[in-house]
């Protein structure tokens, strides 16, 4: 049973963009067949509390003698680990939130991020080498390569880092620049360039899901 696992964590339930085109993504996954299902976790209405020691950044095998963790946070983190390799492809709605990634989805990150169980370390450990991840970035003004605030886009490199080259998964990158086009009076210039941003990732989705959706059902 091909299985998705769906992240989303914008604060904003009602007029999020990136729930906007995570949503879609989701439904068209859905759509492939009565066996292809969906996990959602919504970072934001459920967070995750942040790691209570730094000893679940490591392995068990992996840390101190002095190092102990409460039964219940790595009973956490077990379940959030195996819910990850567990998933055939995984969808992250990540927006940018004063130039970085929300709280709730890095809180995420810290809890999956493990080296000895995720990430190779002293042994070729490595369960994530290839899956498919598809990261919507929703981005208030237009941070597309080439531009003056291209720099300033601290979400896509962030993400390429942890999911990319640490976890070794296909990274997919959907991004929506302008989403706050039609609020920000010194934007609205650009409102019809926002509206086709979004039309594009919808697109972009709606192939991705089809295809990924298709390779795992092989």
């Amino acid at each position: 049973m091909p299985q998705l696992l769906h992240l989303d964590s914008s604060a904003d339930p009602d007029r999020s963009i990136s729930r906007r085109v995570t949503a879609p993504f989701s439904d068209a996954w859905h759509g492939i067949g009565t066996d292809h299902s969906v996990i959602h976790r919504d970072l934001h209405s459920s967070p995750l509390p942040h790691l209570p020691t730094s000893a679940l950044h490591w392995a068990p095998h992996l840390r101190t003698a002095d190092e102990t963790v409460d039964p219940s946070a790595e009973a956490l983190q077990v379940e959030l680990i195996e819910e990850l390799i567990s998933a055939d492809a995984v969808l992250i709605g990540a927006p940018m939130y004063n130039w970085s990634i929300p709280s709730t989805l890095k809180a995420w990150i810290d809890y999956v991020h493990v080296p000895g169980i995720t990430v190779p370390f002293e042994s070729d450990t490595a369960p994530l080498v290839g899956k498919p991840v598809v990261v919507v970035t929703s981005r208030g003004n237009d941070y597309t390569p080439g531009t003056d605030n291209a720099s300033a886009d601290h979400t896509t490199a962030q993400l390429q880092q942890v999911l990319g080259v640490a976890l070794g998964m296909d990274v997919h990158f959907v991004p929506v620049d302008l989403t706050l086009a039609e609020r920000v009076p010194a934007l609205a210039p650009q409102i019809p360039q926002a509206r086709a941003n979004l039309e594009a990732a919808f697109s972009a989705v709606d192939d991705l899901a089809l295809r990924l959706g298709g390779a795992t059902a092989r």
